[in-house]
This record gives structure tokens, C-alpha cells and sequence, in this order.
């Protein structure tokens, strides 16, 4: 009896399953009799209207979108009255400063789960379920139908979502495509025009003040500012300062002033540290005076428009002439960097927009039109000759953009370099000798993470290479360097002058071909003379598209900072902990790319003040130690006391407990126990963050983080890693980095995997 209620529900369901397919059976499509089925339940195939992702969206609310548009079908589905297109809805977002406005045109509708089709609508759409017009226009029925356009409109593959959240990035960030329809901007903030020296300051020469035009004044004024630095104290920056300063002169001064040493810099110098000193003891109504005139200039010229959303420009200020320091010994440091006018500067904006207007008397030098570029400006500097750009600002969509796509090339390069490794060392026997230079470059750029390096005319800045560039004496072979075989040593100055030093051994088949490379070679020579920066990077882009010896060097920093964060950290690590950890592992990285810096002037300043911190929490917790084992003595003794007395009166006081002093005082004695305590542990928590913060500033003196962590590592996989680890993304990025990587910070979870 206990299964017959079974058995009939299973009857019952059999026969609701059997009549459902009989009916099936019956229907026939576009029957004008069948108005009143289900259309669910009708043999019509009607055609799903592909899913659009709104271009404009933040990628936050494109991976909401997506989400919602795939839901699985139930029971209810297949038996409800079938549900009409998607209307078209009206959604408007409020401008902010790093979110582009929206405005997906559409109009309102009733909401489609809460409509259901008339049975004469329902009549129509099967007849014309097939003859949908690909044409973005309502038709009589007031249903909008969907333009069939490829780059606008995708259907969504549960198994590739991610794919299609980013498919207007990797459609519209090629090198040649569109970048936008519209742009609008003020162009850049020249630097102010140079206000004269008071009369009472004034520049001497051999003891005697000597008065100077109004450049040369200035070129003085460009010295005297520096006056105090180290770089006055070197040779090279006082050379070039001297010549570049004589060049400025005057027929008449040029008569006078011959001798640089009988300069003298140090009034005008002592005139700008009073004003520097006047700046930092404004008043807070001056201080909020300037701030207020600096937004003004940021909303006036900080802003641009493209495509109708206002986006943050970057650099809008104009450099101001000052002396040219460049970075370790660069051979032009101290030259002068001259004033740039509106002469000197293109200005790139859309046709049909207003174009800025240039300081009175002045023109600029050219108006271009050209929507396959991002810059707003540009100008070219007179030291190196390099073109300077007025660029978006990192947190602009168009930027971000393009950070996510370099990451992505990146990232695909995995799937190839097992493959092109195997290549390389393979031509490291090949019979020509071009084949074999490229190999072994391609070994250096993969194993070393060494610049490409690119061709330069003489005389057209300092003498920095790069891996196809070297020469014979930037290397040193050695068939055994203490306990290594086959090591070569590398001395020479990369980018911006860094020196760039190493002692690495290598593959036998590699110093082999080394030694053969530099046979019959002397100073100067090509030490890869068969082997030019654009013929590597033609051969590479073969092996996979968009691959370019960048592509090493940012595929190997963010693979080594990977495996480098790897390791398991114990859960009740301190947040101190996980970060030395974190840097430990960017230093890795930034070792790598041999991103250096110069220590401080105030670097042992520093290093002695934290010393002393740490000498003073040291003495510190050593009297709190003492003070807590005193109370805890204290507390011992008088629960002794207590209890003895407790247990002398027990029978003359018929087991009553203490009396309310003796309670009180044991609970005083208890609660300053626990006091000192906590004050120990508090102590020796701030002394550990102390040593902390002294070892992470040794071991970084010298090594430049944010290079690498700005431009070389994937920031997802930094974010992953404080996810994960309940590390707040605000100790690994400042607020900076943290507005460039909003979509890194956004989309990745704590799997990701590089």
C-alpha cells in the first residue's frame, strides 16, 4: 500500500508526457487555426535575436550584463505564453571623472517577463518569424529589430564569456584601426613667461656683479637652482651647462664672461630658496587660493572629449626650460632644455572641433587631423631630439585598453614559447651565420629579459645598447669564472644610461657561437653584425602575431613574479609580513629588468632616523617585559595570599568566601596583569614592523619597484595575490596605480592564473 501513491504519480506524469507528445506531433507550423498553443509547443524555429554588449559600458557592468544573459530554460518556460523581443531601454549613467557618460538610445517598454504576446501577435510573428530585416527600425508590430553588424552585435558563449566581455578592445585597439570619431580639447598649458631677477639680486663674475639679458639671466637662474645638488659637483654637467650658457649670451657677455669657474651663482641661488621658503609657509587662505587656481586649470585644460565622454588628459602642462639631468651618467646631463612655444607644437583634434587657441601673437606650428593616434600634442625636445606627447591619462578607457591588450599578448605568448625555444636552440647549429646571431639574441632576450636595443645616428644621444646592438667590448667570455663554466659577462649602458652588468653562465652550443662571433673582431665592431632590431621582430611576429622583443620582457617579469608569489603563506602572517614578501618578489622582477635607481641623499638620513625608532621601541618593550613580569609576580602572590587565607577561615567562617576587599584587589591585580601584557605584545608588534620597514629599505635602495610593477607586470596577478591573501590592494598600489589598473582591480579574482 506504501507505494501506491508512486505508482499513480508516476502514471499521471506518463500520461501528461504522452499527451504533450501527441499535441507535438499535431502542431503545424504557420497554422492560422493554432492561434491558441503555446508557441513553445509550435515546430517553428524562430530566430534568437543576438545579444549587443554596450561598447561604453565599464567593463564591471559589461561582466553583469553578460552574466544575465544566458539563463537556463525550465518547465515553466516551455509552458508559459511566449515572450516578446527585447524592447529597446533607455539607461543613462551620471558622468564622473573616470567613468565615460552613457547613453544607450532605446526606448521604453514594459518589462518583458511581465508582458505576454496577444494571440494575433503571436499569429504574426510565426508567419514572419523568417523574414527578419537586418535594419536597426521598428516594424508594424513597434518591435525593434537588431542591425546584423559583426564588430557591434555577438552571441554569447557560455564557455567563452570572458572572451566576449573585452571583444571591443581586441577588435579596436590595432595598431592602424579608428581610435575615435570625435575629439575636443584646449590644448596644452605653456609654461609661464620668465619674470627678471629683482634689481637687488644679480649674477657676479670675478667678484663683481655683471648684469645679463633676459636668457641668459634665465639660463643662470636654470644653474643656480641646482647649486646645492651633486650633480654640480660632476664635470661632464658643468661642461655642458658652460657651453650651453655661452650660446645664450650676448656678443658683449660672451666678451666678459669667459671663465666658468669665475662664476658666481650663489645670490640668485639664495633668491629662489627664499621664495621656495615663502611657498612653504603660505597662509591656509593662500594654500587654498593656489589649489583653487590649479582646479581651475585642471578642469580647463585636464579634460578632453572623445566620442562625446569627457576623458582625463595626462600631461597637460608643458615642461618648463630648466637643465637636462637624464639618468646615471647620461653624456648630456647640464645641457639646457629650451622654452617650448606654440611654434614648436602639432595639435591633433577632430575636424568639425573648435581648435585651441594659441597664447596671443603666436601660431602653432601644425594642425592634424588624425583619428588613428591617441596623442593631443606633441612637440620634439631639443637634447635628444625624441617626440614628446600630450597623452590620456592612464585611467582613460582608450588606455586602459591598451594595458589589457599588452597583458593579453603576453599571456598568449605561453602557448608558444615552449615551441620557440625549442626553435632557437636548434639554430644554434644552423649553417648560416645570420641564423645563428638571431638565435642566440633571441636566447639573451628570453633568459636575460634584455631590450631589443634600436639604431641610432651618431651623435644622436648617449651611447645606451640594447641585445642586437652590442658591441665586441660589452662582452667577456670566461671558460671558467670561479665555480662556473662558459660564463659571459656583460658590461654596458642600457636605456637612459643605466649600466647594465652581469656575469651569466650559458649553454656551451651559445658560448661556442659567441666565441665565433667575436672572431676577427675588435672595439666598435657589431658583435651581432648579421642582426638588426626590425629583422628580429619581423622574424618574431612569424612566430605569433603582435610578438616583439617587448613581448619577452613583459611575458618573463610577469611569469617570474608568479612563481615568485607562489609560495603558500601561513594564514596568521601579518599584513607587514605579506608585503615584505610581495616586494621581495617585485624585486625579483625589477632585478630582471635591471630597473635601477640612485640612493637617495637622504637615503642614510633615513635609515639613521628609523634606527634610532627602533632603538627606542627596543628599550621599550624591555620595560614592559620587566613591568609584566612584575604583575604577573604580583597577580601569582596574591592569589597565594588569597587562597591561603581562604582556607585558614574556611571553618571559622563556615566556608563563606573572601571577603569583597580581597576579591577587588585580586581582580585590580588580574586586570594590570592583562594590561602590561597587551602593552608587550603591542610593542613587539610595532618593533617588528620597525625591522621590517629597515630590511625592505636596504634591500631596495638601489632597485627601482614601480618601473616593472607600472609597466612590465601583468596587475592581476597582483590583485589575485591580495585577494587570496586578505592583502588590501592598497598596500601594493598607491592611489596612481591603482586609478591605471581600476580594470585590473575589477576583473580579476583570486584564480587568476597568467
Amino acid at each position: 500500500m506504501g507505494t501506491t501513491p508512486i505508482l499513480q504519480s508516476e502514471v499521471k506524469s506518463r500520461n501528461r508526457i504522452d499527451t504533450a507528445g501527441q499535441k507535438r506531433k499535431t502542431v503545424v507550423a504557420n497554422n492560422d487555426d493554432d492561434d491558441d498553443k503555446p508557441l513553445s509547443l509550435m515546430k517553428v524555429k524562430i530566430k534568437k535575436e543576438p545579444v549587443c554588449l554596450d561598447e561604453d559600458l565599464p567593463l564591471t557592468a559589461m561582466i553583469g550584463q553578460a552574466k544575465g544573459i544566458k539563463r537556463k530554460t525550465t518547465d515553466s518556460d516551455r509552458t508559459t505564453k511566449p515572450k516578446k523581443t527585447s524592447s529597446v531601454i533607455k539607461k543613462e549613467r551620471s558622468e564622473s571623472l573616470d567613468t565615460p557618460k552613457i547613453k544607450a538610445k532605446v526606448k521604453a517598454a514594459d518589462p518583458v517577463s511581465k508582458r505576454a504576446k496577444s494571440k494575433e501577435n503571436i499569429k504574426k510573428e510565426s508567419k514572419n518569424t523568417n523574414k527578419k530585416s537586418s535594419s536597426g527600425k521598428s516594424d508594424k508590430n513597434g518591435k525593434v529589430k537588431l542591425e546584423n553588424d559583426s564588430k557591434k552585435v555577438k552571441r554569447v558563449k557560455k564557455e567563452n564569456v570572458k572572451l566576449i566581455l573585452n571583444y571591443r578592445w581586441e577588435e579596436d585597439t590595432k595598431d592602424n584601426s579608428v581610435k575615435w570619431k570625435t575629439l575636443e580639447h584646449k590644448g596644452p598649458l605653456l609654461a609661464p613667461p620668465y619674470e627678471r631677477l629683482p634689481s637687488n639680486v644679480q649674477f657676479y663674475y670675478d667678484g663683481q656683479p655683471f648684469p645679463l639679458s633676459d636668457k641668459t639671466e634665465e639660463a643662470a637662474g636654470f644653474y643656480a637652482k641646482m647649486l646645492d645638488h651633486d650633480y654640480t659637483q660632476k664635470k661632464i654637467f658643468n661642461d655642458n651647462f658652460w657651453a650651453d650658457f655661452r650660446k645664450e649670451m650676448t656678443p658683449a657677455e660672451k666678451n666678459h664672461i669667459k671663465v666658468f669657474s669665475k662664476c658666481d651663482f650663489s645670490k640668485i641661488a639664495e633668491y629662489y630658496k627664499m621664495k621656495a621658503e615663502e611657498r612653504r609657509n603660505m597662509s591656509k587662505e593662500e594654500k587654498n587660493k593656489l589649489k583653487k587656481e590649479n582646479e581651475e586649470l585642471m578642469q580647463e585644460y585636464g579634460f578632453c572629449i572623445i566620442d562625446g565622454h569627457r576623458q582625463r588628459v595626462g600631461n597637460f602642462k608643458i615642461e618648463p626650460p630648466g637643465l637636462f639631468r637624464g639618468r646615471g651618467d647620461h653624456p648630456k646631463q647640464g645641457k639646457i632644455k629650451r622654452r617650448i612655444e606654440a611654434k614648436d607644437i602639432i595639435i591633433n583634434i577632430g575636424k568639425d572641433a573648435k581648435l585651441p587657441a594659441p597664447p596671443p601673437g603666436q601660431k602653432w606650428k601644425e594642425v592634424r587631423y588624425d583619428n588613428k593616434v591617441t596623442w593631443l600634442a606633441s612637440w620634439t625636445e631639443n637634447i635628444n631630439g625624441s617626440i614628446k606627447y600630450i597623452m590620456l591619462n592612464p585611467t582613460s578607457k582608450i588606455k586602459a585598453e591598451k594595458d589589457y591588450q599588452k597583458y593579453e599578448t603576453a599571456r598568449k605568448l605561453k602557448r608558444y614559447i615552449d615551441k620557440i625555444r625549442q626553435d632557437y636552440k636548434a639554430d644554434w647549429k644552423s649553417k648560416e651565420m645570420r641564423i645563428r646571431q638571431r638565435s642566440a639574441a633571441l636566447y639573451f632576450i628570453d633568459r636575460l629579459a634584455l631590450r631589443a636595443g634600436h639604431e641610432k645616428e651618431e651623435g644622436e644621444s648617449a651611447d645606451t645598447v640594447g641585445c642586437c646592438s652590442l658591441r665586441y667590448e660589452h662582452i667577456k667570455l670566461h671558460d671558467q669564472l670561479e665555480d662556473k663554466m662558459n660564463v659571459v659577462e656583460f658590461d654596458f649602458l642600457g636605456k637612459d644610461s643605466i649600466r647594465y652588468v652581469n656575469q651569466v653562465p650559458v649553454e656551451k652550443q651559445v658560448y661556442k657561437n659567441l666565441k665565433l662571433f667575436c672572431k676577427n673582431k675588435k672595439k666598435g665592431d657589431d658583435l651581432f653584425d648579421r642582426l638588426s632590431t626590425t629583422s628580429l621582430n619581423k622574424y618574431l611576429s612569424e612566430l605569433m602575431e603582435g610578438l616583439t622583443a617587448k613581448v619577452f620582457r613583459t611575458y618573463n617579469a610577469s611569469y617570474t613574479l608568479q612563481e615568485q608569489l607562489h609560495q603558500v603563506i601561513d594564514p596568521k602572517m601579518s599584513i607587514e609580513d605579506k608585503i615584505l614578501i610581495y616586494n621581495r618578489s617585485n624585486r625579483a622582477v625589477a632585478i630582471l629588468c635591471n630597473h635601477q635607481r640612485t640612493v637617495s641623499k637622504t637615503f642614510d638620513k633615513q635609515m639613521s632616523n628609523l634606527r634610532e625608532k627602533i632603538e627606542k621601541k627596543e628599550q621599550q618593550l624591555k620595560e614592559a617585559k620587566k613591568e609584566e613580569k612584575r604583575a604577573k609576580s604580583d597577580l601569582k602572590e596574591r592569589k597565594d595570599e588569597s587562597s591561603k587565607k581562604y582556607y585558614l577561615n574556611f571553618e571559622k567562617l563556615n566556608a563563606m568566601i573572601l571577603s569583597v576587599t580581597d576579591i577587588t584587589l585580586l581582580y585590580l591585580f588580574d586586570r594590570l596583569y592583562e594590561k602590561r601584557k597587551k602593552k608587550t605584545e603591542m610593542l613587539n608588534r610595532q618593533l617588528h614592523k620597525l625591522n621590517l620597514t629597515e630590511t625592505d629599505k636596504v634591500e631596495n635602495k638601489e632597485v627601482a619597484l614601480s618601473t616593472s610593477k607600472l609597466n612590465y607586470m601583468d596587475p592581476r596577478i597582483s590583485v589575485a595575490w591580495c585577494k587570496k591573501n586578505e592583502v588590501p590592494v592598497e598596500k601594493v598600489f598607491n592611489k596612481t596605480q591603482r586609478e591605471k589598473f581600476k580594470w585590473a582591480i575589477e576583473m580579476a579574482s583570486e584564480d587568476y592564473v597568467f
